[in-house]
């Protein structure tokens, strides 16, 4: 790849993987639309690492209680709400995990064109506004149940459609049971932990199974640039998100599915 397809493809991984307008679809997209080649498995890999390490860095405090906590309940120390959180962060991420297992071949297969994203794009965003426009803003993610985080999971697993957004599919499910906007936004970005680290540990163990040239430049200018894009994304979105809410998302996604609708049916 030219520095600027390392540069734009990075920074845009870190900035869609958690804002809800889909990371996915970001990155096929200049691959189908522009005639990009593919940016590989090997750079897959490294702007996964470099979006866990931007998650990870952020949310490290509430990750040493949540995995304490979980650990002196499996001890017999009683229960609290980290080691419930902890509870719950592993039922939601079965869902999409098993998903994935199952379906990922099909879904590479037949749903990543440009036509799926865009109606993916379009409808997923409107279920977002609606969630939040009629959602409550009364619970937190401490009053989570193991029911409600199962639920959540089973969103986050549609979101291997290209289009979805992991992030905004699992808000949306959240927004729809009650929580605020906020406690929505940490719980997906916390749920956002385990499955990128199974996703980009499939990929590598893709990596290290063929025979791919490795640029390792391209990997870690990846590895740095998403984690940057990543990290600020996250911050700013979590001050700004009970100010703005979701519409400018809902717009953006509209005009985005708009936009590929057009080149869909005029090609």
């Amino acid at each position: 790849m030219f520095w600027y397809q390392i540069l734009f493809l990075a920074l845009i991984q870190g900035l869609t993987e958690f804002l809800p307008i889909s990371s996915s679809a970001h990155l096929i997209l200049p691959a189908q639309v522009l005639n990009w080649p593919d940016q590989g498995l090997a750079f897959d890999v490294a702007v996964h690492v470099g979006t866990l390490i931007a998650v990870v860095t952020y949310f490290y405090r509430d990750l040493i209680q949540v995995v304490s906590g979980w650990f002196a309940s499996l001890s017999g120390k009683g229960s609290s709400d980290q080691s419930k959180l902890g509870w719950y962060l592993i039922i939601g991420t079965i869902p999409a995990g098993l998903a994935g297992l199952i379906f990922n071949d099909f879904i590479e297969e037949n749903l990543r064109s440009v036509e799926v994203i865009a109606y993916a794009t379009i409808g997923f965003g409107i279920l977002l506004w609606l969630s939040d426009k009629f959602g409550s803003q009364r619970k937190s993610e401490y009053q989570l149940t193991w029911r409600t985080s199962l639920m959540i999971g089973i969103a986050q697993a549609i979101a291997l459609i290209p289009g979805t957004s992991r992030s905004g599919i699992t808000m949306t499910a959240a927004r729809a049971f009650g929580f605020n906007r906020e406690a929505s936004a940490r719980f997906s970005f916390l749920l956002s932990i385990p499955l990128i680290t199974l996703a980009g540990g499939y990929k590598l163990i893709q990596l290290l199974t063929t025979d791919v040239y490795v640029e390792w430049g391209a990997l870690v200018s990846g590895v740095i640039l998403s984690a940057l894009s990543a990290y600020f994304c996250i911050y700013f979105f979590l001050k700004w998100l009970n100010t703005i809410g979701f519409t400018p998302f809902l717009i953006y996604r509209l005009i985005l599915g708009g936009v590929l609708l057009a080149l869909v049916y005029a090609g």
